[in-house]
């Protein structure tokens, strides 16, 4: 690592830090029904709650107004306590998206104007700040669809959105891992090869894991290793869809299938990966990438089938989709190591 790079991947590292910590958040506003709190979106005016009780209860009268609360939270005995509950979390949700907008647009500027950082990282950061207001209009999108006519948003822009948000992260980790190994080194292809492959099939899982949380799939077929009624393949899969293409993307039984099965793969990827290396001689970082990968894969896999069994309560629900984002960050941290 140069020296002059190190405020650079300080920087780029809180970033990543301040993703996480949104994502986690996320999670936790999935799990509390919190999403659809807020029913509006202004860059400025929602920054801080609501801070008397008038305009809570103004904040409440329109939330009345939409389909989670008319269909689903008037048959609840839903208080103002109760909306100030979600409602917490989704705007705390939003606020740390607003200081990771900050904390990377101030010290971009000032990295700028001090010319510390050099064209290539000048345009990894210019497609970094893309991804992050892509990433708020993404946010938006997905409240947007279930404050229309069904009282939920919609499954596929959730996985968009958790997806782009877990990009986003192992991008700005790859930008700060190129600064803090700027030497270029012999790579061993077929190591890289699986470790790409490995991560299609882990990205490919977020996305499945953002279609069960979207569509409660978790909360059926608590069983493992098969679904219910000992059956690998339950027959509700071929039941709740027209086609096997929708029911492998919208039927709650075939999504869960789907994610519950691509674990294998990706758990099977990292497994050959590991054998794999112990046919070359790797350097020490490449060396504990793979031990901490392998190590990391089984406990999201069991953390996976815990799950599952226990009906996707929020804590475990919660450590599920962080332990994939530890996963995720092996992964990235591995594949850089085996590519530079």
């Amino acid at each position: 690592m140069k020296k002059e790079n190190k405020p650079v991947i300080i920087w780029l590292l809180s970033g990543c830090l301040l993703i996480f910590l949104m994502v986690v958040v996320g999670g936790i506003t999935r799990l509390t029904n919190s999403g659809l709190s807020m029913t509006d979106w202004h860059l400025v005016t929602d920054t801080l709650p609501p801070l008397s009780e008038a305009k809570w209860q103004e904040a409440f009268e329109r939330y009345k107004q939409f389909p989670e609360y008319q269909k689903i939270n008037i048959h609840n005995d839903f208080t103002l306590s109760d909306y100030k509950f979600i409602y917490f979390w989704e705007w705390f949700h939003r606020f740390i998206g607003r200081i990771l907008g900050f904390v990377f647009i101030i010290p971009f500027v000032y990295f700028l104007i001090k010319k510390k950082i050099d064209r290539e990282t000048l345009k990894k950061c210019g497609i970094l700040l893309g991804m992050g207001a892509f990433q708020g209009f993404l946010g938006w999108f997905m409240v947007k669809s279930g404050l229309v006519n069904n009282p939920d948003v919609s499954h596929f822009r959730l996985a968009l959105h958790l997806t782009f948000a877990f990009i986003t992260f192992a991008y700005t980790l790859w930008v700060a891992l190129d600064l803090l190994y700027p030497e270029k080194k012999e790579i061993e292809k077929s190591l890289r090869t699986i470790a790409r492959v490995a991560l299609a099939f882990l990205l490919l899982q977020i996305i499945y894991g953002g279609f069960v949380a979207g569509l409660n799939a978790g909360l059926i077929h608590n069983h493992w290793p098969l679904m219910s009624d000992g059956q690998f393949i339950h027959d509700s899969v071929f039941l709740e869809q027209k086609n096997l293409f929708l029911s492998f993307t919208e039927g709650k039984s075939g999504v869960q299938f789907v994610h519950r099965t691509l674990a294998y793969f990706v758990v099977g990827m990292i497994v050959l990966l590991y054998f794999k290396s112990i046919n070359f001689t790797l350097d020490k970082p490449q060396t504990k990438g793979i031990k901490l990968l392998l190590l990391l894969v089984f406990v999201q896999f069991g953390l996976g089938v815990l799950t599952l069994l226990y009906g996707v309560p929020l804590w475990l629900g919660l450590l599920h989709q962080v332990s994939a984002f530890f996963l995720l960050t092996a992964m990235t941290f591995t594949l850089h190591r085996l590519s530079k």
